[in-house]
């Protein structure tokens, strides 16, 4: 069984980035998107003008300013190896949205980091979300080096509705 990481996330967090469950890699160095060829990071970075090559420690600080907060969907499941694919069906365990939501009322937008993030949501986790809660949901392709159908600048390309979404609630929440 492995299990998931915290969220990053601040009160004033306006997004949410949900992938599904952390990988091996990710596991072994206590970090989200670990993987070195996984293209979150440069994303984030390219999206928001962010400097390259900064630690983890920076780039999750630059995440909290953003106002984006980061979770998976899964708090835990049974899963040999990194792919999504080998997620053993029964034994996933969905993450408490309903408090997570309560504590970040301004969160307006979710984004699933690819297709499986977004079924395990549907499947194990979209009960949790309160119809009153004026949630949007919208899938991403995933950043996995796994998801080769699309290459960097086109995930890049497509990743760039975060960035307008981040903008937009922002403006909208501004006194």
């Amino acid at each position: 069984m492995i299990h998931g990481f915290p969220p990053i996330a601040g009160p004033d967090a306006c997004v949410l980035v949900l992938g599904s469950v952390p990988s091996v890699r990710s596991l072994a160095a206590g970090q989200y998107y670990a993987h070195p060829q996984n293209a979150f990071w440069t994303i984030m970075a390219q999206l928001f003008s962010w400097e390259s090559g900064l630690d983890y420690a920076a780039r999750t600080e630059l995440l909290l300013r953003t106002k984006i907060a980061l979770w998976d969907v899964l708090q835990a499941a049974e899963r040999p190896g990194s792919l999504d694919s080998a997620i053993v069906a029964g034994s996933e365990r969905a993450n408490d949205f309903a408090a997570f939501f309560a504590a970040h009322p301004a969160i307006r937008m979710a984004f699933f980091n690819g297709a499986k993030a977004e079924a395990l949501f549907q499947r194990h986790a979209a009960h949790q979300v309160s119809p009153d809660a004026n949630l949007r949901f919208h899938r991403l392709p995933s950043t996995s080096p796994a998801h080769a159908g699309l290459n960097r600048a086109g995930k890049l390309e497509a990743w760039r509705v975060l960035a307008g979404a981040v903008s937009a609630i922002s403006d909208h929440s501004q006194p």
